[in-house]
């Protein structure tokens, strides 16, 4: 995967579940087939949408292999979470993504033990030597630490970093990196951001919302593309408070419960310590079924 084709839209998926809390993967088949037929560029298996800090790296491996075969010769790209916390681990998975034939790989800020600025770089510089490409993924609410501007400008510049998805809850750094220099792309992981970062320079999303109203996410982005200025701002606006009922309670409870409605999946079922949302969201959602 090149950096020139980090950019448009990409979903990152769920992990279907069945009411044992095992993967559903007839589940998984239907919805990603579904998924690929929309104007996306690709899928994110094993994100914060996709429950990563509950699935196996085994089943990451089955997941991996069904959304694969389900592509064929369809040209939409996966992505796959292969970061954590450790940084042999992470090499070692990314490792085994590029054996399987990912595209890229999603490599978090390492969460938890809050390592130092230098550290952070030293992991993706190890992530990087891999020779699969790697997307760096800024989530400081997730991870305990924030990257410094020239960290991340850092990181983008190691070869074999394409880009970053950017869910620092501001525009700030997208900002800051422009002003550093940085030449590669950086998507939107804040989906209630995606207008303002897009029009900072963001080369597009990374967005869960976009499970649901796909198509509408898509248009947006082309819209901005073409510089239909007021079209992007209507368009948006008529999607902010979804974006914001999707966010109200932890991600990605209310996006699976919103699939298992519509039929993209058969349940809504989360891991543990994940549960299912409240009835009053249950209830603000259902017009957007």
């Amino acid at each position: 995967m090149r950096e020139d084709q980090l950019q448009g839209l990409f979903v990152p998926v769920v992990a279907p579940f069945d009411s044992n809390e095992e993967l559903d993967f007839v589940a998984f088949r239907h919805y990603i087939h579904s998924l690929l037929q929309e104007d996306i560029k690709g899928i994110v298996i094993n994100g914060t949408t996709g429950e990563s800090p509950t699935v196996a790296w085994e089943e990451v491996r089955q997941l991996f292999e069904i959304a694969k075969e389900v592509r064929g010769d369809n040209k939409k790209l996966i992505i796959v979470g292969t970061g954590t916390n450790d940084t042999r681990e992470t090499v070692r998975r990314t490792k085994e993504a590029k054996s399987l034939g990912a595209d890229a790989a999603l490599v978090v800020v390492p969460y938890y033990s809050r390592p130092s600025q230098e550290g952070i770089l030293e992991h993706f510089r190890f992530a990087a030597s891999t020779g699969l490409p790697i997307v760096a993924y800024e989530v400081p609410p997730r991870t305990g630490v924030r990257l410094e501007p020239w960290t991340a400008y850092s990181i983008l510049q190691l070869d074999g970093v394409i880009g970053m998805k950017d869910s620092s809850g501001s525009v700030e750094l997208l900002r800051e990196l422009k002003r550093l220099g940085n030449i590669k792309p950086v998507l939107c992981g804040e989906d209630a951001l995606l207008l303002p970062m897009l029009r900072e320079g963001g080369a597009g999303g990374m967005l869960a919302s976009a499970n649901a109203h796909t198509a509408r996410f898509a248009e947006l982005l082309r819209l901005v593309k073409a510089d239909r200025d007021e079209e992007a701002s209507a368009r948006f606006e008529e999607l902010l408070p979804f974006i914001r009922l999707l966010f109200r309670e932890s991600n990605p409870s209310p996006i699976k419960w919103l699939l298992a409605s519509n039929g993209s999946i058969a349940s809504d079922r989360t891991r543990l310590p994940l549960t299912g949302i409240s009835e009053e969201l249950k209830r603000d959602l259902e017009g957007w079924i």
